[in-house]
């Protein structure tokens, strides 16, 4: 045992962190949500090198003493006013040279918010963007770094996650008619959905609550309102 402490000292008295590389992490923040029948996506426009006036999705360095989390819910407050998010973990991308500053390795958390949180919580450009704005994920601007790339993949994994989980009921207030919940799937698809059949597969998962009120839609007649089961499968 003496022999294995001493080797254990010894190693720790001749290792060098900066034989080693060292490349830098940050987080990126992806969040979603839907706006006037458009899924929108939160960029922030970059105030410093690199890419300064460039849109890029929230994000920046760990610090060296917080969690992955812990920084992509601080960066998503300090670049954009947004906190209290439940954030999920999406994809690490590090490819040499996404990054001129660096060899910078990212983690992406992204998530999906009802609209009505936007506005309860406007956002607002702070710390190192220039300004925040909605963005179509079907339409976006000249990005920074490979963020082309990060939100491409987002909207894969999203349209994919939609087949097998609830996910597409975090666009969603509590209550929510078939149409409503209709028009969220056909946003992240982008295409239309026949009526009659997705009414009829949403209703065999018994995945919803019927709540016994309904709401008007246009001229037409009201409508069931129906809430998630949250005995129902998880995302």
């Amino acid at each position: 045992m003496a022999t294995s402490d001493t080797t254990a000292e010894e190693s720790a008295a001749t290792y060098r962190a900066e034989d080693y590389p060292r490349p830098s992490v940050t987080v990126d923040v992806v969040i979603l949500t839907v706006i006037d029948a458009d899924l929108r996506v939160l960029l922030v426009k970059r105030g410093r090198w690199p890419y300064a006036g460039h849109w890029a999705i929230p994000g920046g360095f760990i610090n060296m003493d917080e969690s992955l989390e812990a920084a992509a819910q601080r960066e998503l407050k300090e670049e954009t006013n947004l906190s209290g998010i439940y954030l999920e973990q999406l994809y690490t991308f590090g490819n040499p040279g996404r990054d001129p500053r660096t060899r910078v390795i990212t983690v992406v958390y992204y998530a999906l918010i009802d609209s009505a949180l936007i506005a309860s919580s406007p956002v607002r450009a702070a710390d190192d963007a220039a300004e925040a704005a909605w963005y179509s994920l079907y339409d976006l601007p000249a990005l920074a770094f490979d963020h082309d790339q990060i939100l491409d993949y987002t909207l894969q994994r999203l349209r994919g996650k939609l087949e097998y989980t609830t996910i597409g009921f975090q666009l969603l207030p509590d209550e929510f008619t078939l149409s409503e919940l209709q028009a969220v799937y056909e946003v992240i698809q982008h295409r239309r959905l026949d009526k009659r059949n997705f009414r009829r597969k949403v209703l065999s998962t018994n995945i919803l609550q019927d709540t016994g009120r309904t709401k008007m839609e246009g001229s037409h007649r009201p409508a069931r309102l129906y809430r998630f089961d949250p005995a129902a499968r998880q995302v």
